[in-house]
């Protein structure tokens, strides 16, 4: 005959009264020989997850198993004026536009040159020359320089007028283009080429102050987006 052990029997041995109908699926603790209890293993793995979410927390680490990508930080180079540079604004003379670096790029900014009135044509144009490379050699100001503006010409450079035997349109400068930078001839390049020291087409004959002959350059749309790898095309110029 079998003896069924009552409910309580049960209760007594820890593992607490089961409702009627209902599986007991929760492991439990068992007695162990020497007359201890021992903990389910599932139990103790478990045990730790709380502790280790409550570390998490207090390190301000949120667990996830997606990867999360924020992308690049921000740039802080933002190669825009936000307001008309004060200075340039206060300076009389013929409005103009230089090309500066910024974010390895060609960028204009405003500036003005002096062109004494009455000046002869080829005079004016070879004052205009030399008031553009005067204000390409000037460091930014203050609020070009937190815009991200730079310049590669320096300061120093003269710029004449044809000799003989060169083009009309010639300028020759103090230094000789080969020897300035890539930055630097394309910041001269460019800002000639948009201005009236240029001829009709765009282009700008250049020579140095020595025997070489004039060449063409030109601005191109490569060279003001990569004025670091890329010069200015030219081509040598006939003497006259």
């Amino acid at each position: 005959m079998t003896v069924r052990r009552p409910r309580a029997a049960a209760a007594a041995r820890g593992a607490g009264p089961v409702a009627p109908g209902r599986a007991l699926t929760a492991p439990v603790a068992r007695r162990t020989r020497d007359g201890g209890w021992r903990r389910p293993a599932r139990v103790s793995r478990l045990a730790g997850l709380p502790v280790l979410a409550v570390l998490l927390a207090g390190c301000g680490i949120r667990a996830t198993e997606v990867p999360t990508n924020f992308g690049p930080a921000p740039s802080r180079v933002q190669c825009s004026l936000t307001e008309p540079d004060g200075s340039t604004q206060a300076a009389r003379g013929l409005p103009v536009q230089v090309f500066l670096l910024c974010g390895s790029q060609l960028v204009t900014v405003d500036r003005t040159v002096r062109v004494p009135d009455g000046a002869a044509d080829s005079e004016r144009r070879v004052l205009i020359a030399q008031g553009l490379l005067d204000q390409l050699a000037q460091p930014p100001s203050p609020a070009e320089k937190e815009a991200g503006y730079s310049t590669d010409v320096r300061g120093g450079i003269a710029v004449g007028g044809p000799r003989p035997g060169d083009p009309d349109d010639t300028l020759r400068l103090g230094t000789a283009p080969d020897s300035l930078t890539s930055y630097a001839l394309a910041q001269i390049v460019c800002t000639f080429s948009d201005s009236a020291a240029a001829e009709g087409d765009g282009s700008v004959v250049l020579a140095g102050p020595g025997a070489e002959p004039p060449r063409r350059y030109e601005c191109t749309d490569e060279v003001r987006s990569r004025p670091g790898s890329t010069e200015p095309p030219s081509k040598e110029v006939a003497a006259e």
